[in-house]
């Protein structure tokens, strides 16, 4: 009795690492959250940087963008990380109290099996009964309970396979194999009881009589905890080695262009060099400077995207008339994003689309951004290989949107619409679902921002985003700040002129030439350009998290004015959360012309 025991617990150790691994989503949906505006990639990558602390941050972080990842990103019910990467001094230290646990967790399988057995002798005919009142208690642990037990078997089955005493005896050997070979075809893809063929149950019954006599032949128990420890640590090498992976490859797929993205601008630019010049002009310009209508600030070069923000905000308002969209592109999809809007104009709304080479006050004598985004430097932390970049394991710093000065116009907004008072600033990966006309009466109190701020997690406050380390930073702010985000925004224009605000993010930009305050990105600027310039806006107006958190609820979804897909998931990459999707395609015109000739689909 007492060797059957220690048999038992080393097989039921492991049992507890790999069972328990579906109950991680009950952690993940609580800590799983994401840094907000142009930093939520960055939630990805911090879980590599700390791969041995932190381990709820880490669970988050790679959901994602989050935690996270769905075809790349590992979903909230299957994620394996946490369970697996359980710290080694902590398993040892607790063994003794753990083993007891194990007995008791896996006697309610064990025996739910033989029932089973029992009842399916007496009525072969009928399906499974259903569970008693005395199995409730047990319901997760029951759950499926045959599949996992066929996984179990299997990894004691490689145990007795690499020890000694039973590796040298030939037939048991044989006999073990053919085992596991026909558990193996049993269990194939199945991944619960109702996916499992008919005879499931009489390979894992064979499977049992096997391990039965394994259980004779090997003695030395020290062994099988060896092995069982040894398993452990091999598996928390691969899953690290597959969360880099995984972290590597959610950039990589974040960044690239579908197909159908990248034949849609192709075919307007070509339309639209086809058109004469009168055929070339948006209606209404008269209304671009009018101080008295809503206007919306919309720096993108994705067309569908842009598409999208203003089809929701249009379709969303009391009186389209009233609302004027200032797009600014690049170059490379100017023709392309006048064209779409030709083609398929918003209503009796005001559209302008501009070129940002077009902005020749924006050069690198002015900006000091421009000039440290063009240095040698910069370039070379990018596009370069060396080993300082293969140290820096922060990814979402080496995207190559940061190069672009696209992201920093938000900080030139006076300079871009110097007659207007007030702009709304909206990112191109948002939809809109309530009129925003309101914003506009909102009263800032001499504040030059307004947004909604993040302070739900420790994580989204200013040490999040700053390099409190240094002395600059230390003596000017408050790590415990709360962070606020972009994506929707109402600017007090007057005010911004007022305080300087252009110059405060030049004197800063200056000071951070080696990217010792921050790294890169727009939101840690923003923080210090905006400290304490911040209205807090009501959550409701800009509820954020669809590209990177699955537990977004669907209650806070439908109250908000704005929803925004901050994160890698884009809703317009099929890595994309597929419930968030329906949000975003009801704004996409899969109807229209070029979306067919490009062979888009929802």
């Amino acid at each position: 009795m007492k060797m059957k025991m220690w048999l038992r617990k080393p097989v039921l150790s492991l049992n507890r690492d790999v069972g328990a691994l579906n109950l991680l989503p009950q952690e993940l949906s609580a800590t799983q959250k994401e840094p907000l505006g142009d930093v939520y990639m960055e939630n990805l990558t911090r879980s590599v940087q700390q791969i041995d602390g932190e381990s709820s941050r880490k669970t988050r972080q790679l959901n994602e963008e989050s935690m996270g990842v769905d075809t790349i990103v590992l979903s909230q019910e299957d994620n394996p990380i946490k369970q697996v990467t359980q710290d080694h001094n902590r398993l040892e230290s607790a063994e003794n109290k753990e083993n007891m646990k194990n007995l008791k967790a896996v006697e309610p399988l064990e025996s739910s099996i033989q029932a089973e057995t029992k009842q399916e002798i007496q009525k072969p005919s009928k399906k499974e009964p259903a569970k008693t009142k005395s199995d409730q208690p047990n319901e997760h642990v029951l759950a499926d309970n045959r599949v996992r037990y066929l996984k179990d078997q299997l990894i004691r089955a490689r145990v007795y396979l690499s020890l000694s005493a039973t590796r040298t005896d030939a037939q048991f050997n044989k006999e073990l194999r053919l085992r596991m070979k026909e558990v193996q075809r049993a269990l194939g893809d199945a991944t619960k009881d109702a996916d499992l063929p008919k005879n499931a149950y009489d390979k894992l019954k064979a499977m049992d009589q096997t391990l039965a006599k394994g259980k004779q032949l090997q003695d030395d128990c020290t062994a099988v905890v060896k092995k069982l420890r040894a398993i452990i640590h091999s598996t928390e090498e691969q899953v690290r080695v597959h969360q880099k992976q995984a972290l590597f490859l959610t950039h990589l797929t974040a960044k690239t262009v579908p197909k159908g993205l990248h034949c849609l601008p192709l075919r307007l630019s070509a339309d639209y060099y086809s058109l004469n010049s009168s055929a070339q002009q948006f209606l209404n310009q008269e209304n671009l400077d009018d101080p008295n209508l809503f206007h919306y600030a919309l720096f993108s070069d994705n067309v569908l995207a842009t598409a999208v923000v203003v089809n929701s905000t249009i379709t969303s308002a009391k009186h389209p008339s009233k609302h004027v969209f200032h797009i600014v592109t690049d170059k490379l999809n100017y023709a392309a994003m006048r064209m779409w809007f030709l083609a398929n104009p918003p209503g009796k709304a005001t559209i302008q689309v501009q070129n940002i080479d077009e902005f020749t006050w924006l050069n690198a004598s002015y900006s000091p951004v421009l000039k440290q985004l063009a240095s040698q430097n910069m370039i070379d932390y990018y596009f370069k290989t060396h080993k300082g970049a293969e140290s820096d394991s922060n990814l979402k710093f080496r995207n190559p949107k940061y190069l672009s000065m696209m992201n920093h116009l938000r900080f030139y907004l006076p300079e871009i619409f110097p007659k207007l008072r007030k702009v709304v600033f909206l990112d191109d990966d948002i939809v809109v679902q309530k009129d925003l006309s309101g914003l506009w009466s909102i009263d800032l109190k001499g504040k030059v921002n307004g947004a909604v701020e993040t302070c739900g997690e420790n994580f989204h406050r200013f040490d999040r985003y700053l390099n409190f380390s240094n002395p600059i930073i230390a003596k000017n702010f408050d790590p415990r700040a709360c962070g606020w985000a972009y994506g929707m925004n109402i600017f007090d224009l007057e005010e911004w002129k007022k305080q300087n605000i252009t110059e405060v993010y030049h004197s800063w930009q200056t000071l951070n030439h080696g990217r010792q305050l921050w790294k890169l990105g727009t939101l840690p600027p923003g923080l210090i350009t905006f400290w304490n310039r911040v209205y807090p806006l009501e959550k409701s107006w800009h509820v954020l998290g669809l590209g990177y958190n699955p537990s977004v609820s669907q209650r806070e979804i439908e109250r908000a004015a704005v929803i925004h897909y901050n994160g890698n998931l884009k809703p317009w990459l099929e890595i994309g959360i597929p419930k968030f999707r329906s949000y975003w395609n009801r704004y996409a015109d899969y109807d229209q012309v070029y979306m067919r000739d490009c062979n888009m689909s929802p």
